[in-house]
């Protein structure tokens, strides 16, 4: 007996991934001219939200959680939002979606906004263990966090950190075990990171850097160095994978580290794919031919500009700007009353120079230049707002682009 096929639904532009990234794709595909249809499919089922207060000011209860959904423009009122509907695979070269439950859809042009999620321990067992990402996420680790709690934070990045102040100041016994030298240290070289470690443990953290965890166990983990911690809850907090699988269907594209694209976000070379935000992996002209991801909260936004100048050219026959894309990368964490402020690429600094403050106190402000060779690629704070602006002052310094080679 034959089935009938399942209905194909047309769309104009498919933007799959409905976070800060796919927000910022629709708006800037309507800047951009497009005035045909714009769909945006996402596997939650909430419209974009702001996800930074999800480790700091929602985990500790301060502001409700409803408070983080982002603003939509006017311009993408007549947007079709397909939430909790994940794209399952794509297929690029005949332009078409298909979802978890099956359904599938023909699209014009494709925005692939899918971002990242959280690395996992390779280890079953342990106590509670949390992740962070989600709404939901935020919610079942704040639950935890009541005071006298231990809690056991593996990793040393962005959310390790914030998650380890929020603890602390919650009353918690927090403890970060990473097997780097120092906190974010691969964000803010080793002078910065060790300040900011000296800042954690002025206020009660224990750290224990160097280490690895090599088992968990019902009342924690046991380390590299036979060292055995016990915790009331367990936080993962070693990094992200981006979300690529849904495009393995498509022969010839290079999914290692996100989506592979050229100077111009465009997906294997094809016109009619390009990628944003976390997921996207190019060449920025500020730092070199090497094409790389960066996870700055800036970067989704500026990303979506360019891919949506790139897409609705190519769509609609008109010339492409010619200027690749070249976003000036930033990045703020708050932990405790302090404020970590970057611009550029410290992590690419063959050197860099303290120009303000003591990095041997636990206190003050502090602000850093960062260098490759005789060129300034990047600038960081730690402290309030006096430090912050300091670095604010320096971005236009970061804004020049180097001249190319010859």
């Amino acid at each position: 007996m034959r089935t009938a096929a399942a209905a194909v639904t047309a769309v104009g532009i498919a933007v799959v991934g409905a976070s800060l990234g796919g927000l910022r794709a629709a708006e800037q595909l309507r800047a951009a001219g497009w005035r045909g249809a714009i769909t945006v499919f996402g596997d939650e089922p909430h419209l974009p939200y702001n996800r930074p207060p999800l480790s700091k000011e929602v985990l500790a209860g301060e502001v409700p959680a409803g408070t983080t959904r982002l603003r939509r423009r006017s311009s993408v009122e007549d947007v079709e939002w397909r939430l909790g509907a994940a794209v399952a695979s794509a297929d690029l070269v005949a332009r078409r979606l298909t979802l978890a439950d099956g359904s599938a859809y023909v699209y014009e042009g494709l925005v692939a906004a899918t971002g990242v999620r959280p690395r996992r321990l390779p280890m079953p067992g342990g106590p509670p263990r949390h992740v962070l990402r989600t709404l939901e996420d935020s919610a079942a680790l704040a639950a935890g966090l009541v005071a006298g709690a231990r809690v056991l934070v593996i990793g040393s990045g962005f959310i390790g950190c914030e998650v380890a102040a929020t603890a602390r100041t919650a009353g918690c016994a927090v403890t970060v075990v990473a097997p780097e030298p120092e906190p974010m240290v691969l964000a803010l070289g080793p002078h910065l990171a060790r300040a900011l470690r000296l800042r954690h443990e002025a206020r009660g953290v224990r750290f224990l850097m160097g280490r690895l965890a090599t088992e968990l166990t019902p009342e924690g983990c046991v380390l590299d160095d036979g060292t055995e911690l016990r915790a009331d809850l367990l936080v993962e907090a070693i990094g992200s994978l981006a979300n690529t699988e849904w495009l393995a269907a498509t022969p010839g594209l290079d999914l290692t580290d996100g989506i592979l694209c050229d100077a111009h976000l465009r997906i294997g070379g094809l016109p009619h794919a390009v990628a944003v935000g976390d997921v996207a992996r190019f060449p920025n002209p500020r730092y070199g031919p090497v094409p790389r991801r960066v996870e700055h909260w800036s970067v989704p936004g500026d990303t979506a500009r360019h891919a949506a100048r790139t897409l609705v050219a190519a769509l609609t026959g008109t010339p492409r700007d010619p200027a690749p894309c070249a976003p000036l990368p930033s990045f703020w964490s708050d932990q405790y009353t302090l404020r970590l402020q970057s611009f550029g690429q410290p992590a690419l600094a063959d050197r860099c120079e303290l120009l303000e403050g003591d990095p041997t106190a636990s206190e003050g402000d502090l602000l850093y230049a960062y260098y490759q060779g005789t060129r300034l690629i990047g600038v960081a704070a730690l402290g309030g707002p006096t430090a912050t602006a300091a670095a604010a002052r320096h971005r236009a310094r970061l804004m020049t682009l180097p001249e190319p080679v010859a």
